[in-house]
Order: C-alpha cells, then structure tokens, then sequence
C-alpha cells in the first residue's frame, strides 16, 4: 500500500509505504526530549512499543501517554521499551514529560522522517476542515527488528492494556 504525502515547507512529494505486520520495521535516529538520539537498532533484543500520536498536551496524546506512563512498570516487567513519537519539537517533549512525569522516551520527528516512513503521515479532519497530520497508530517491534503488530486508529483509553495482552501473548508463544 503506497501513500502519497506533501510537505508544505517543501513541494516535492514523497512516496511513502506502509509498515504491515510480518515487515522489517524502517529504521530510525531521533532526539528525545533531553536532545539526545535514539535508534530502533539500539533498541534490538528487546520489544519495542513504538507509538505514534499528533500533538504534545492535547487530551487524547496525554490520555495515552498518561495511560501508557501508568502501566510502565508492567513494560518495565516485560523488558519493553516504549518510544513516543511526534513531530513536536524536543522542547515540547521536554514540558509535555515533565508535567505529566512521564518515564518513558519522547522522540521529536520535526523533519517528519519516521512519520512518513511508518506511513503514518495524512489526511485528518476536524471540524470539517482537512489538514495532513500524523494519525494516531503504534507499531509493537519485536526483538528482532520487525513488526509483529500495527495498530491503527488507536483509542488513547485502553491501548497500553492492549499492548501489555498482546506482548504477554507473543512472549508466552516463545
């Protein structure tokens, strides 16, 4: 599945395909909210909860974020790394983790590299006006690099639940 995306700062369009299930997940190198990268191969030998939300301090990406914040020390259990992702900037994740002592790591995507490589960068709708924006979707990677489940149109309220069954199922089957 291909999808087209345009980027305002820059006309050219780019192609981008979107990750399934059973695919090698895009790699990917980000500045968190402290300004220092991450890779998804620094995170191999582990699972991976790699979430995608629009926008820092909005009510549904802190629902999640707060929900998932909730439930890291079952992650921490686990062994999974958990990264959120959105094209804010490290300043904002840094305010975003800090009023809501949020444990787990905020990558800034500002030049959209791994929205667009995660195919989750398009078309939104909100109150009948359509703009491009990064769609709410979360990717579970396993320890080997590829994905092993995506999750798309994710409701922030009961997703970190969903997660932790779904990861418990996949180590239960190793």
């Amino acid at each position: 599945m291909t999808a087209v995306a345009n980027d305002d700062a820059n006309p050219v369009t780019h192609i981008m395909t979107a990750v399934h299930e059973g695919s090698s997940a895009p790699e990917f190198s980000l500045p968190d909210q402290d300004g220092a990268m991450h890779s998804l191969a620094e995170s191999r030998g582990a699972w991976v909860l790699l979430y995608f939300y629009p926008k820092d301090d909005t009510p549904g990406c802190t629902k999640e974020a707060c929900m998932i914040r909730d439930s890291f020390p079952d992650f921490g259990a686990i062994k999974a790394t958990v990264f959120g992702v959105s094209v804010d900037s490290v300043e904002s994740h840094k305010k975003f983790a800090e009023k809501y002592g949020l444990p787990f790591t905020l990558l800034a995507d500002t030049r959209k590299e791994a929205v667009r490589a995660y195919g989750v960068w398009g078309k939104k709708k909100m109150m009948g006006r359509e703009y491009e924006g990064t769609l709410r979707t979360s990717f579970l990677i396993d320890p080997k690099g590829n994905v092993a489940k995506v999750y798309r149109n994710v409701k922030p309220e009961g997703h970190a639940a969903e997660v932790l069954k779904d990861l418990r199922a996949f180590l239960a089957k190793a």
